[in-house]
């Protein structure tokens, strides 16, 4: 009776327990959740699995970047000073893109700025010895942000330059990410640390429940100089990148060098992601400086991250697309994004916008082809053309609309990289440049993906890249 009576406690406490976790878990996703699917998804698991539900939405499904950016937004608005005088540049801009430039413009409260010196770097090969050599010129600050940075030979190349110019005075500030750059060892980090350069890892923690494990990352890569040359693009810092050298697993890429008032909308990227990182709030005088620029682009920085620039550089690329007319071409090392961009670009092949998409023939992630395989015969149904990229992996991520505006960056189209990662691009109003992107990106239609090439593939391959296909939220 006694055990009886025990047993019969311990089951209510443990049931009380179960309907607490699945009630508190499932009131904090109504609340929190925008997109429906996840919020069905992570109320399923914790029906199902109320404990180790619980646990797993604690780890991965709560957003801590967007609740701590909203802490520090007052100091991100002291970083966008620019944004003040947005009707200054709106008058300049007229024609079949204003509307996109007033809309860009609101979303992310930066003006676009004229006067702007863009050159295109191709690889490692082509971009690190411009890099390199605006590292050792720097005389008063340089502030570097990358994805991936290995201790390889190309990364000591610029490990050694960072560590000579803070050694000669100037202002040196490394980010490299928790991940991307080694998790458990990061090599790179704890070289530079070792010598003196103040360096810091993006959302590195070993505790699990400070850090989701595999998102959230800061997928940019930056380079400021002494606040007036800047560098951006997809191009991360490893051996790979160096492609004449033909390593065993080569990466070709595309880099920007950029002067003029732009450069200070990177740096101010730049600094926010440290501050966000460190808490150190950069000396606007070293970091910051505005430069007159002597080029012609009008171009403007637009970011992304689950923080308050939520999906924004999605919403860049939805607006070119709906403004249209003649030609949308699209270069990405992967192609995965979400239902209402694939919409956007079938209405607008249907509409009779020719409609290019540039995929690698093989990526470096096997299971984002198999997806992505799964997921494109819709588009191939309203006459957008994809094409394959012969190898080396191309991981350039370029669009160009008409001929007459062109976005550049780190963002891949995919899940992920449009809605986890922190991301930077740049939208450039220049025909000259967009003409040169467009060129570029047909040169890389190598072969035609048709529908006979999806439907040979055996019912095992059709498994494996459906299967493969749900998971991409997470690839």
């Amino acid at each position: 009776m006694f055990f009886d009576l025990q047993f019969s406690t311990t089951a209510f406490i443990i049931a009380c327990t179960r309907l607490t976790l699945v009630g508190s878990v499932s009131l904090h996703i109504l609340l929190t959740k925008r997109n429906t699917s996840s919020a069905i998804g992570w109320i399923g698991i914790c029906v199902l699995m109320p404990f180790l539900g619980t646990v797993l939405y604690l780890m991965f499904g709560i957003n801590r970047v967007t609740r701590l950016a909203k802490k520090l937004v007052g100091d991100r608005t002291a970083y966008r000073q620019d944004g003040a005088d947005l009707s200054s540049w709106n008058r300049e801009l007229e024609g079949q893109f204003a509307p996109l430039a007033l809309m860009v413009g609101k979303l992310t409260t930066r003006p676009v700025v004229g006067n702007n010196s863009i050159t295109c770097l191709h690889d490692g090969d082509g971009a690190y010895p411009h890099m390199l050599d605006a590292i050792e010129k720097a005389t008063k600050s340089i502030l570097l942000c990358s994805y991936i940075f290995r201790h390889d030979s190309s990364g000591q190349m610029f490990a050694d330059r960072l560590i000579a110019a803070h050694k000669r005075g100037v202002n040196v500030r490394v980010l490299v990410d928790g991940i991307g750059s080694g998790y458990f060892l990061s090599p790179i980090y704890r070289y530079l640390k070792r010598e003196g350069v103040p360096c810091a890892r993006f959302m590195h923690s070993l505790l699990p429940w400070r850090m989701p494990f595999l998102n959230l990352r800061n997928h940019r890569k930056i380079l400021v100089v002494d606040g007036s040359i800047g560098f951006m693009g997809g191009l991360n810092i490893a051996d790979n990148n160096l492609v004449t050298r033909k390593p065993p697993h080569p990466v070709s890429d595309t880099h920007f060098r950029i002067e003029g008032p732009v450069v200070h909308q990177l740096a101010q990227v730049a600094a926010w992601d440290w501050f966000f990182t460190t808490g150190e709030r950069l000396n606007r005088d070293l970091f910051l400086q505005e430069h007159a620029g002597k080029g012609a682009s009008l171009a403007r920085i637009v970011t992304a991250g689950p923080d308050t620039d939520l999906e924004k550089i999605e919403y860049t690329m939805l607006q070119a697309i709906t403004l249209s007319r003649k030609s949308i071409r699209l270069m990405t090392p992967y192609f995965l994004p979400g239902a209402r961009f694939l919409s956007e670009l079938g209405l607008a092949a249907l509409r009779g916008v020719q409609v290019d998409i540039i995929i690698p023939l093989r990526s470096n992630h096997r299971p984002l082809d198999w997806a992505c395989a799964a997921n494109i015969s819709p588009l191939l149904d309203t006459g957008v053309r994809v094409w394959h990229a012969n190898p080396p992996f191309n991981h350039s991520k370029l669009m160009v609309v008409d001929k007459a505006w062109s976005f550049v960056g780190s963002s891949n189209l995919d899940i992920r990289s449009l809605r986890l990662n922190f991301e930077i691009n740049m939208e450039t109003y220049d025909v000259t440049m967009a003409e040169i992107m467009d060129d570029f990106i047909c040169q890389h239609r190598n072969h035609r993906l048709t529908h006979y090439d999806l439907d040979k593939r055996n019912n095992l391959t059709r498994i494996r890249d459906s299967f493969a296909r749900l998971f991409m939220p997470y690839l």
